[in-house]
């Protein structure tokens, strides 16, 4: 578990006190007993108030808010506050601001406004850590640390671009390896001095978000970026594992989020925390889906939900409210894929600024006689009758998706084959498809140990990393089933195309060539024509986007396109490899077809769909100490019935024992205890 001082989910959220005075912190206490509330995350942008200049800190205000919280039985999730720098550290150290991508120098404002590569903020920040830490190392409300908050957002200042250049000495060792794997003979692009690199920026090589004339150049600052903002994270880390070596530390991350590679910081922390907003129209499964990418990010550990809102968020286009007994719901999904906290932002509701109108347990009113809180206190009251069944269970499933942030810049940054091409959104089809089916799949790296899992799919592997084509090759040879799609197979991890035919260094195992990528506008499609019946799949289908005309080196042909010039040409193989098969489905199909597909293929590799349901009925399972926990989760407005089997099951939420067909209420919840059978 996360921390065994609290062996229950934990439940609360944000809560910033210094935004208040004593009679709403009163009134706080009393609340946060009502709503079941134990966890408080604090001083997540109190840099200000702890050192209000450069040798003054001031911490008997958070010293006060510790003990009252503890005192009140609570405990506190503490961040770093480095989350906004102060004012008089911009005034006095210009070089703490980040200059934006088209060359403009930022003024003090906003928030991750801060150079990943500043010395003045890499100082103070690391400083404030380590006090804190020293600080409050023995205070027994401390559970966890949160470092600073939602990394993000990229520098374009001089000290990024004289960092870049010491990153890329460390990566390519010589100016020559760098020409080589840059491609810089194009468009004379040579270089002859590591200081003529300049970061591509719209001064320079990028305009319109991820247009690029350089892709090598483009995809390393993205690496840079990332991994700038990760020592940063690091340095704090560092500062707090010196003075409480056995409290975890996390930061929190945002999802799917494009500009950081999560793979990398999930191995710098201590449990991998993340901040859900779906919104009114967000698909089921791709919340879903962002769950089991941050349960993946070590290797199937469970994770916090750090943030969600009670009701509905400020920022997006259109918020929405939860309807009744959806934020119950969604708190549900979480921990049925993975989540042991249920945590929201925020529990006061802010008075001022930008994130007034962000919903809170404890509305503008002031008191607790909203639908809001009443939602919010009932689900604190189940989470304690949950107590400590489910902390710590695991995602035993034999499906893996494979995704990988540098693999998703290279797709979007290339200059073709077309804009339409959203690598994220190519994934969730796939994962899409086996959620309806009621499979349960890992989001993976590629990295993570395939022997695991009978069937792995990588949607459109278009970078093809060092030994991921050998790992492949042998997860397949071993019995294993592999499936990746168009565009797959391109280039290296430099986005240099691998000469001699696509997919490249997958063209042995995948036994096809193909020769040409052709892009439909918005509105063309083909045809996916099966050559014969195959289990749920049959006659015809539509696909588009992309077509990749192939030609078969061996692969058995189990679709043509039906129209076109290329009318008759392979568009779904199968290639025997050892004793298992690699497939390759050339083109972006309909949802009945993929529906098809992969339920042929779990058929084969007897992996079971966990229920019989219909539309808008979620199912997940967590596996703790030999017993299972199925988790039934009815989106729908309307009650909804749910075929479990014949095997008596227990209801933890009503201690009812149940068995074959169910009734799940209108978005409605149930979580079933079983003993576990692989």
């Amino acid at each position: 578990m996360i921390n065994d001082k609290l062996p229950k989910i934990w439940y609360g959220g944000d809560y910033n006190p210094e935004q208040w005075g004593p009679e709403e912190w009163s009134e706080d206490d009393r609340m946060f007993k009502l709503a079941g509330i134990d966890v408080a995350t604090i001083n997540v942008f109190a840099w200000a108030l702890l050192q209000p200049d450069e040798e003054t800190y001031d911490f008997s205000t958070l010293d006060a808010t510790m003990d009252r919280l503890y005192n009140n039985g609570v405990y506190v999730c503490l961040g770093t506050s480095t989350a906004a720098h102060p004012a008089w550290m911009a005034k006095k150290y210009p070089d703490v601001t980040r200059v934006d991508v088209q060359g403009r120098k930022r003024k003090f404002g906003g928030r991750h406004n801060s150079c990943p590569n500043s010395p003045t903020y890499r100082k103070y920040s690391a400083l404030i850590a380590g006090k804190l830490a020293e600080r409050y190392k023995d205070h027994p409300a401390l559970l966890i640390w949160h470092v600073s908050n939602e990394y993000g957002g990229y520098c374009y200042c001089d000290n990024c671009a004289k960092a870049f250049r010491v990153w890329l000495k460390k990566r390519y060792n010589t100016i020559e390896n760098l020409n080589k794997a840059w491609n810089t003979r194009f468009w004379g692009h040579t270089f002859y001095e590591w200081d003529e690199v300049v970061q591509p920026s719209e001064l320079s090589e990028e305009w319109d978000g991820n247009r690029t004339n350089f892709q090598g150049i483009s995809l390393d600052y993205r690496r840079f970026m990332s991994d700038s903002l990760l020592e940063c994270y690091k340095l704090e880390h560092d500062e707090i594992r010196k003075h409480t070596p056995n409290i975890p530390i996390t930061t929190n991350l945002m999802g799917t989020y494009p500009e950081l590679d999560y793979f990398k910081w999930g191995k710098e922390m201590d449990v991998v925390s993340w901040d859900n907003y779906p919104s009114l129209d967000t698909p089921i499964s791709f919340t879903a889906m962002s769950h089991d990418l941050m349960r993946g990010l070590r290797s199937g550990q469970p994770f916090m939900l750090m943030e969600q809102t009670p009701s509905q968020q400020n920022w997006q286009a259109y918020n929405s409210l939860k309807r009744p007994g959806v934020m119950r719901l969604w708190s549900y999904q979480a921990v049925a894929r993975g989540a042991d906290t249920v945590m929201f932002f925020q529990l006061r509701r802010s008075a001022g600024a930008c994130e007034k109108y962000h919903g809170a347990v404890i509305e503008h009113v002031g008191h607790e006689h909203t639908r809001v809180f009443r939602e919010c206190a009932e689900l604190g009251r189940e989470l304690q009758q949950l107590s400590d069944k489910l902390i710590d269970a695991r995602t035993q499933a034999k499906v893996a998706i494979v995704y990988d942030w540098e693999n998703r810049w290279a797709t979007e940054l290339s200059s073709g084959p077309t804009v339409a091409l959203k690598y994220v959104d190519e994934v969730h089809k796939y994962y899409d498809a086996l959620f309806n089916l009621n499979i349960e799949a890992d989001m993976v790296s590629v990295e993570e140990d395939f022997s695991k899992y009978d069937l792995v799919i990588a949607p459109v592997m278009y970078m093809v990393k060092p030994g991921f084509a050998k790992k492949a090759e042998n997860f397949v040879s071993k019995g294993g089933t592999f499936i990746t799609t168009f565009f797959s197979g391109i280039v290296n991890e430099n986005d240099i195309v691998t000469l001699g035919g696509y997919p490249g260094e997958l063209r042995s195992l995948l036994g096809i060539w193909a020769e040409e990528i052709d892009a439909l506008f918005p509105d063309q499609k083909n045809r996916i024509v099966m050559k014969q019946p195959w289990g749920e799949l049959q006659g015809e289908y539509d696909c588009g986007l992309l077509c990749d005309l192939i030609h078969s080196e061996g692969a058995e042909v189990l679709a043509e396109y039906g129209d076109d010039f290329y009318q008759g040409m392979p568009v779904l193989t199968k290639n025997q490899f050892g004793s298992g098969q690699a497939y390759y489905v050339a083109s972006s199909p309909e949802k009945s077809f993929l529906q098809g597909f992969l339920s042929n293929l779990c058929a084969e590799k007897g992996i079971k769909p966990l229920v019989s349901a219909g539309e808008g009925v979620e199912s997940a399972r967590r596996v703790k100490n030999g017993n299972a926990y199925l988790f039934l989760l009815n989106h729908n407005a309307s009650p909804a019935e749910v075929q479990i089997g014949e095997a008596e099951q227990k209801d933890l939420l009503t201690n009812e024992t149940v068995k074959g067909t169910v009734t799940v209420p209108a978005r409605g919840v149930m979580i079933l205890e079983s003993a576990y059978q692989s």
